[in-house]
C-alpha cells in the first residue's frame, strides 16, 4: 500500500503524532523521550513563537498504521534577518523505508512552495531554544533531553534525495573530576582583575531568578550572528524563564558581570536528567515527577545546557572563566562527566576546551535543499 500523508487537524491526530516516536525508538537504550505536556505546548498557540511562526503537522500512514512525522515551520522573522525563503522541517521521526521519509518531506517542501518559499531547511525548531541537528555521529550514546535522537538510516535517507549538508553542531564529552589546569585558573585571575568583573555565587534557585532577563538579552546580543538565529522577544524570555529556571541548580550556574551589574557571559549546567526521562515515559505523574527528582541531586553526569558571552566581552577570555568555574562546581560535586550541548563546528568558543581532557561526543547536521 502507498504512503499517505494526513494533516494534524484534531486531539486524536495530534496524540497518535506524538505516541509515534515511543513505538519507533521502543526498546532503544539511547533514546530520550520528551515529555507529553512540554510537546503540546510548544506545538500550540501557548507558544509565543507562534506570533511570527507558521506551521503545519503531518503523519504518514501506511496500511492504516501511522509511520511517520514531520513539522513544517515557516519563520517569518528568520527569514526577514537572513533574508532567505526557507521552510523548516522539524520533529522528524520514519521507519526505515524511503517511500515514508521522501513522501514526508515532499509535503513539507510543498507547504512551503505554496507560501512562496524556495529552500527546505532542518532538524529545526521555532526557536533556538528547540531541538535541531539529526545526529549523524553517536548513535550509541546518551543524548542530552535537549537533543535530537535518530537512527542511523535517517541522514541516509535524507542524502539519497539530495539534502546536503548546510552546518554541524558538535557536542563535547569533558572530564568534570580534572582540576583546572593552572595557567587557565592564572590567566582567568587576570582577565578578572584586569576588566573588574565578578562571578556571582547563588545560594537558592530563587537568588537566580532576578538575572534570568539579563542573561536572555546576553544570549541574544551573543547569539545574534550564529546560524539562524531569531532574538527573544520579552514575551518569549518570560516563557522560557517560567518554564526552565525554576528547575536551575545554583550550584551549577555562573554568571559573569561587570562593574554596573550587567551579565558579561553566563553558563547553565544541570545534572543530566537523560535517564530520569527515559523512566518517566513522557509523564510526570503519577510518578515520573520522583524520577526527574531524584536525578536533580545525582551529580555524577552534568549537562552544560546554555552558556553565551555579550559580543563586547567576546575574544577577552570570558568563556574560559565560566567555563572554570563550573569546573570548580562540578569537581566539588564529584561529578565525572560533563557533556556539552551543541555547538556549531565554527565556534570559536571550541578552542577551550584544548586546556581539557576532551572528546567529541556527538555530531549533529542540518541539511537544505532546494525546492
Amino acid at each position: 500500500m502507498s504512503v499517505q500523508i494526513k494533516t494534524v487537524e484534531d486531539k486524536k491526530q495530534l496524540k497518535a503524532f506524538l505516541q509515534f516516536p515511543f513505538t519507533l525508538y521502543k526498546g532503544n537504550k539511547y533514546w530520550v523521550p520528551p515529555m507529553f505536556a512540554e510537546e503540546k505546548q510548544i506545538l500550540s498557540d501557548k507558544n509565543p513563537a507562534m506570533e511570527y511562526c507558521k506551521y503545519k503537522i503531518f503523519l504518514a500512514y501506511k496500511d492504516n498504521k501511522v509511520v511517520g512525522r514531520i513539522v513544517g515551520i515557516i519563520n517569518t522573522k528568520s527569514n526577514e534577518i537572513w533574508k532567505e525563503k526557507n521552510v523548516r522541517f522539524g520533529w522528524i521521526d520514519f521507519i526505515d523505508d524511503p517511500e515514508v521519509s521522501q513522501a514526508l518531506l515532499n509535503a513539507v517542501a510543498e507547504w512551503g512552495k505554496a507560501n512562496g518559499m524556495d529552500t527546505i531547511h532542518g532538524p529545526l525548531g521555532f526557536t533556538d531554544m528547540d531541538m535541531e541537528g539529526m545526529l549523524i555521529e553517536g548513535f550509541d550514546k546518551l543524548p542530552t533531553i535537549a537533543n535530537i535522537y535518530n537512527y542511523p538510516y535517517a541522514p541516509q535517507h535524507l542524502e539519497k534525495i539530495g539534502f546536503e549538508k548546510d552546518v554541524d553542531w558538535v557536542q563535547m564529552k569533558i572530564n568534570a573530576s580534572q582540576p583546572i589546569p593552572e595557567k587557565v585558573a592564572r590567566i582567568n585571575d587576570m582577565i578578572m582583575q584586569k576588566y573588574e568583573l565578578r562571578l556571582l555565587k547563588f545560594a537558592k534557585t530563587k537568588d537566580v531568578l532576578p538575572y534570568a532577563t539579563k542573561i536572555f538579552h546576553t544570549l541574544n546580543a551573543a547569539f545574534a550572528n550564529l546560524y539562524g538565529f531569531v532574538p527573544l522577544n520579552e514575551k518569549q524570555i518570560a516563557y522560557y524563564t517560567k518554564m526552565y529556571f525554576p528547575f536551575v541548580n545554583p550550584k551549577l550556574v555562573s554568571v559573569i558581570v561587570d562593574k554596573q551589574d550587567e551579565v558579561v557571559g553566563f553558563g547553565i549546567s544541570m545534572p543530566s536528567l537523560s535517564r530520569a526521562y527515559q523512566k518517566a515515559k513522557g509523564r510526570l505523574f503519577p510518578f515520573g515527577f520522583i524520577h526527574l527528582l531524584r536525578a536533580l541531586h545525582n551529580y555524577e553526569n552534568i549537562d552544560l545546557y546554555l552558556n553565551g558571552v555579550h559580543p563586547n566581552w567576546q575574544n577577552k577570555g570570558v568563556h574560559s572563566i565560566f567555563y572554570g568555574d563550573m569546573n570548580v562546581h562540578t569537581r566539588e560535586l564529584k561529578s565525572k562527566v560533563a557533556i556539552c550541548n551543541p555547538q556549531l563546528e565554527s565556534n570559536t568558543a571550541l578552542m577551550v576546551w584544548k586546556h581539557y581532557e576532551h572528546e567529541v561526543y556527538l555530531r549533529r547536521r542540518c541539511y537544505k535543499k532546494k525546492i
